[in-house]
């Protein structure tokens, strides 16, 4: 019966590469704004990247890639697995919003 104390937490770290051209900053800080609020002890980096790119790393895990995908991701699949790395559960990847507005040409 073990119980997860704070101590055996990690503290996760997500980094969010998004695309300045497309204007994906508000995408980038709505998903940092909700890992914050959900999970306060992770780690949230907002950084500008690659044009049409709006990817998801979770500690060392790329969990999305707008690049490959050309949608963002459903968000609550992406606390939910900054929860998972947070707890030392797998993480996976996440399903595409269906949205498709800055495509890489």
């Amino acid at each position: 019966m073990s119980n997860q104390s704070e101590e055996s937490r990690k503290k996760p770290r997500v980094e969010i590469e998004y695309c300045n051209v497309c204007n994906s900053k508000p995408q980038c800080l709505e998903l940092a704004s909700m890992i914050r609020e959900q999970i306060p002890e992770a780690e949230v980096v907002c950084r500008t990247g690659r044009r049409g790119s709006f990817e998801v790393q979770i500690d060392d895990t790329l969990v999305h890639s707008k690049l490959s995908s050309l949608a963002f991701p459903r968000y609550e699949e992406v606390v939910q697995n900054v929860r998972n790395a947070r707890d030392g559960l797998p993480v996976n990847k996440v399903t595409e919003q269906p949205i498709t507005d800055c495509v890489v040409q």
